[in-house]
């Protein structure tokens, strides 16, 4: 069984070398690091974790479940310097939006108005209750395959992604932080996020307030820094595999884990490159 001497070790190996291939990558696009976020991905993994990083200078962490990260937040609770934050990385159901609204600095995945809606009342009640201090930064997630049941609004829609980015734009409550879309299962990260920084630059045409990129993970961030991501959502490549059944239960993780991360309007659809390579199903 690891220590906690010994995770701690792991983790400040694996931290090192994720930010030498952010700064490598960087340096590549011709940008400067310090304006890309590196947000450790903590899902499934116990809130020890969280303090041995926080520890070693992260001050963000992302979450995928609701009860979850409540469950961190509360165990962690005095533990962690003040300026710590939250952010929902993981799909979100609109009955969730206000507990998320309490604990979460941003949100990454939403993808119609009715949760827009959602979390702007749940916002202004917490904002109201003094649960909060500030508005909830929201992402609006795309699907770049038009899969939207994986999550996501059809980048091809322009109407839908408009819709839903005027709606959170608009509200007093959230501020638009930017887009956020994971490439389809067996495409070309390359194409993938050259398209996702093509729809970018359109929405900030009209928002242009919307710098934010939330894009790559561990197997594909310097794809996404080549193409303007400004938050990189890494999991495996500093904290592991995940564990099966117990957050208590990781497998180590070296500074050599590159592994990649386990997976509204009408219709008017724009073009744009070829998201798979050759030979792909889908």
């Amino acid at each position: 069984m690891t220590s906690p001497t010994q995770r701690g070790t792991q983790l400040a190996e694996a931290l090192a070398a994720l930010r030498q291939r952010v700064s490598a990558a960087a340096e590549a696009a011709g940008r400067d690091p310090a304006q890309i976020e590196l947000l450790p991905v903590t899902k499934f993994f116990p809130a020890s974790d969280v303090a041995l990083l926080a520890a070693r200078g992260c001050r963000s962490f992302g979450e995928a479940r609701d009860q979850e990260a409540r469950a961190k937040i509360a165990e962690l609770a005095g533990r962690l310097p003040a300026e710590v934050s939250w952010q929902m990385i993981g799909r979100l159901q609109r009955n969730k939006a206000r507990s998320v609204a309490g604990w979460a600095d941003a949100v990454h995945s939403v993808d119609g108005l009715r949760l827009a809606d959602a979390l702007d009342r749940a916002a202004a009640e917490a904002l109201d209750a003094g649960d909060r201090g500030a508005p909830l930064r929201v992402y609006v997630q795309l699907s770049l395959d038009g899969d939207t049941a994986r999550g996501g609004i059809d980048a091809g829609d322009t109407d839908a992604v408009d819709a839903v980015c005027d709606r959170v734009g608009a509200a007093t409550t959230l501020r638009l932080a930017g887009l956020m879309a994971v490439p389809p299962r067996g495409a070309d990260p390359d194409a993938a996020f050259a398209r996702l920084a093509e729809v970018h630059r359109r929405v900030r045409d009209r928002h242009p307030e919307a710098v934010g990129l939330s894009a790559g993970m561990s197997g594909d961030l310097e794809v996404a820094v080549k193409h303007g991501s400004t938050c990189l959502r890494v999991g495996t490549a500093l904290l592991g595999q995940r564990p099966l059944t117990s957050p208590s239960v990781v497998t180590p993780v070296t500074s050599s884990s590159h592994l990649p991360d386990s997976p509204a309007g009408s219709r008017n659809r724009s073009p744009g490159p070829p998201l798979f390579r050759e030979g792909s199903s889908q």
